[in-house]
């Protein structure tokens, strides 16, 4: 299991690893226009993506966003999406080995169906194991709290930066 040292909590929370869209800004005009290989993280970036008709590839979810659950209308769209639904266990702060295992399985297959990733626990640094694990032709897509969506191709030069980052972990 990796767990994010408090060192680089901030960093994480403030510094972007992909392009920031602003919270005041439409995500959605900045995705690819390839939307096969698009990874979710998080419940308000999935729904957005599936309430405009745009299914993820691959769509880790929790059902709390901001430390409460998400409302009963987000909870029914997201728990429609997914051809193939995994459950795991991922403490908070924490990447767990499961997690890890489940994201390599997963992002090593080039399938056409869609898998949702239900964490039980908390999701939000699945977009590092996703990054540093997905083919070079994928976009992560996670929220940053109060600031707005990231998007990050999954080119070496992301995985680089994110791979210095797991491994202080």
């Amino acid at each position: 299991m990796k767990t994010l040292p408090v060192f680089l909590q901030d960093t994480l929370k403030t510094t972007p690893i992909g392009v920031l869209v602003p919270i005041d800004q439409d995500f959605l005009g900045h995705l690819p226009t390839d939307h096969d290989r698009i990874i979710s993280v998080g419940d308000q970036v999935t729904g957005t993506l599936l309430e405009h008709g745009i299914s993820p590839w691959v769509a880790i979810v929790d059902y709390i966003t901001q430390r409460k659950p998400v409302d009963s209308s987000l909870r029914q769209l997201l728990t429609s999406f997914g051809d193939v639904v995994v459950r795991v266990s991922n403490p908070p702060g924490c990447i767990s080995q499961e997690l890890w295992d489940i994201l390599q399985q997963t992002l090593s297959h080039s399938s056409t169906e869609t898998i949702r990733i239900d964490v039980d626990g908390e999701e939000d640094l699945a977009a590092l194991a996703a990054i540093s694990l997905a083919p070079s032709d994928a976009t992560v897509i996670y929220g940053l709290p109060n600031k707005g969506v990231v998007l990050v191709p999954t080119i070496q030069e992301h995985k680089d930066l994110v791979n210095k980052i797991l491994e202080q972990m």
